[in-house]
């Protein structure tokens, strides 16, 4: 497969997330995006995150745009690419004609693009009121983490007994782009560097089935994470991946495990899953004349 590259014997497309790091598509993304981001994301030095989107991988775009078997996945890789790197934001509209100017397509292959996000839970379709960033529930939220903890309890066990010091190596040298990231404020880098950590661990171990699922789950928790994220520092998830790094390189398996549960649940506690109803008279009170 064209643009694949292997990591523990899995084969692995390169990450979505890498999308907007080629000028050209970023300028794409730029076009696309309805809300403009607080600060201009910095561009990422390039690193190919291991994030195995095969089915969805960027580079099986061949020949022409608009007649490319490939254009409707790079129109799928750019809107995931744009929500993970938080410029499109839930509940942004995505009209047909415009992203179909955009990618220089026909508006049937962006319907079918957005068809596969709606089936892979990023964008809802609606009667009358088109395609948008999908907005996940409350109930939702609780149940991609719910799946990830299990999923990832097994896959970090796995990863303390057969990660090798290459691949450990690896992993260290993320965390320098993750500190970096965090650092200078890049916000949309830092989001995209520390959920690739956990799809990185995945694709190292070489079940391409587990790896896919967690790329899809990690892609739907950055959209959860937009729609209710709180003042949980960037610096603390940071910390806690350089600690689970460590217990890997201890070969101690259940530190491991513990640590990765404890940070899944930090991020879930730091959400605001559990909004306090406001009271009316308190919200308004402070414009009455």
């Amino acid at each position: 497969m064209q643009g694949e590259h292997k990591t523990g014997g899995c084969r692995i497309a390169k990450s979505v997330y890498s999308l907007w790091r080629s000028a050209r598509d970023f300028s794409i993304l730029h076009e696309l995006m309805s809300t403009p981001p607080r600060k201009p994301p910095l561009i990422h030095r390039a690193r190919a995150p291991l994030a195995p989107r095969s089915r969805k991988s960027a580079r099986s775009i061949v020949g022409a745009e608009g007649t490319s078997p490939g254009s409707t996945g790079r129109i799928v890789d750019a809107i995931t690419a744009a929500i993970v790197a938080r410029r499109l934001l839930p509940g942004t509209k995505l009209a047909e004609q415009k992203i179909a100017d955009i990618f220089k397509v026909s508006r049937t292959l962006v319907r079918q693009a957005l068809n596969q996000l709606s089936r892979d839970k990023l964008v809802t379709l609606e009667p009358a009121r088109g395609a948008r960033v999908a907005e996940p529930s409350v109930d939702e939220a609780r149940q991609v983490f719910e799946v990830r903890q299990m999923l990832e309890a097994s896959m970090i066990r796995r990863a303390a007994a057969e990660l090798s010091d290459a691949q450990l190596a690896e992993l260290r040298a993320h965390l320098r782009d993750e500190q970096a990231a965090v650092q200078r404020t890049d916000v949309s880098g830092r989001t995209r560097l520390l959920a690739d950590f956990h799809v990185l661990i995945a694709g190292m171990l070489g079940n391409q089935v587990l790896a896919d699922l967690l790329s899809d789950l990690v892609t739907r928790s950055s959209l959860i994470a937009l729609m209710y994220q709180s003042a949980h520092s960037a610096e603390h998830s940071f910390d806690e991946h350089v600690a689970i790094v460590e217990a890997l390189a201890r070969r101690d398996a259940k530190s491991a495990v513990k640590l990765m549960q404890d940070h899944l649940h930090n991020v879930e506690r730091n959400l605001r899953l559990d909004p306090r109803t406001p009271d009316l008279g308190d919200a308004l009170l402070p414009y009455a004349p």
